[in-house]
């Protein structure tokens, strides 16, 4: 099989690419970083695809979950196919290679395309990865990253350094909480990857997971504020709160967990021993299930819902789920 037909001729949902492509990028460098930048180009074109579809009304008689969901797919396939013939996967690879250490790029006067090393061309793909994926992370005012709490607020952290779960981009998010992810999915009812999903909206991915003054993680990445029942160790941070669909800027205080496996747990225990998230304990349906939180008043962001459910329909969150 030659490169260019490596991802041309395989169906988006064949969890052997990724591992192809490493092979490659082990065996030929060059021919790898070549593969690489067609699947980023691949998925710039689904994004592309993806704003075009959302430009028309989703929401007729033969519109579902389900209808989005295969669209959503045939829209990657699409992009899959186009990659490598429209042009940009020959400036992406150029993009790449320029982030390689000069020790790892061979004489390219002629044209050629840098020799690389494999890490060097992993921590490149990682980075790109990253970048690729921000758009559908939820953030708000700049640099700040919002994310809202039971009470409608969302913790506000500027210039905050990345969490341990957000240093290697939304894969190493996954990984570091599938685990808890689990136990307390299992105990309210509901798929682990609704939980995952909901944490990475509510920290962007774990980039904006709240912090306290000193830097040190709360693991608080569900944004649960620390209200009158709550006992143990808390944060203050400046946070945005919707008024009528409006957002203001308020200092509120949250809880500080000492672990994730902690704060999924209180997770859990809220959903569970409040009456008012009965709605959401057993949901399969990932849209239903954001929907329910939301009616639920877990948060007052009028987009809250599509915000989530768009997470976990998204691409993002299932490339993450096969890494």
């Amino acid at each position: 099989m030659k490169a260019d037909d490596l991802s041309s001729q395989r169906f988006v949902l064949d969890l052997k690419t990724a591992g192809d492509l490493r092979a490659r990028i082990k065996q030929d460098p060059q021919a790898g970083l070549k593969e690489a930048a067609q699947q980023f180009e691949a998925m710039l074109l689904q994004m592309m695809l993806k704003s075009m579809r959302e430009t028309t009304a989703q929401d007729g008689l033969m519109d579902s979950d389900q209808s989005r969901f295969y669209t959503g797919i045939l829209d990657q396939q699409l992009a899959q196919n186009l990659s490598g013939k429209l042009g940009f996967a020959r400036l992406i690879e150029q993009q790449l290679g320029a982030q390689l250490p000069p020790s790892s790029v061979a004489d390219d006067a002629a044209g050629t395309v840098p020799a690389v090393s494999l890490e060097a061309l992993q921590q490149a793909l990682l980075a790109r990865r990253a970048a690729s994926s921000a758009a559908e992370q939820p953030v708000a005012g700049g640099a700040a990253r919002v994310r809202s709490s039971p009470a409608g607020t969302g913790a506000v952290e500027a210039g905050a350094s990345p969490s341990e779960t957000a240093r290697s981009g939304p894969g190493d998010f996954v990984n570091t909480l599938w685990p808890h992810a689990t136990e307390a999915a299992a105990s309210i009812g509901v798929p682990p990857h609704f939980l995952v999903a909901h944490a990475a909206l509510e920290s962007g991915w774990g980039k904006g997971e709240i912090r306290r003054a000193d830097g040190s993680p709360t693991h608080n990445l569900f944004g649960v504020k620390a209200g009158r029942s709550w006992s143990g160790p808390t944060v203050e941070v400046q946070t945005t709160e919707y008024v009528n669909g409006v957002a203001q800027s308020v200092r509120e205080k949250f809880r500080a967990y000492g672990s994730y496996a902690e704060a999924f747990a209180d997770y859990a225990s809220l959903l569970r021993n409040n009456g008012r998230f009965a709605g959401v304990l057993g949901q399969q349906d990932g849209t239903q299930f954001a929907r329910s939180l939301q009616n639920a008043g877990y948060a007052t962001d009028p987009q809250y819902a599509d915000k989530l459910a768009r997470i976990i329909n998204g691409g993002t969150l299932r490339q993450a789920l096969a890494g």
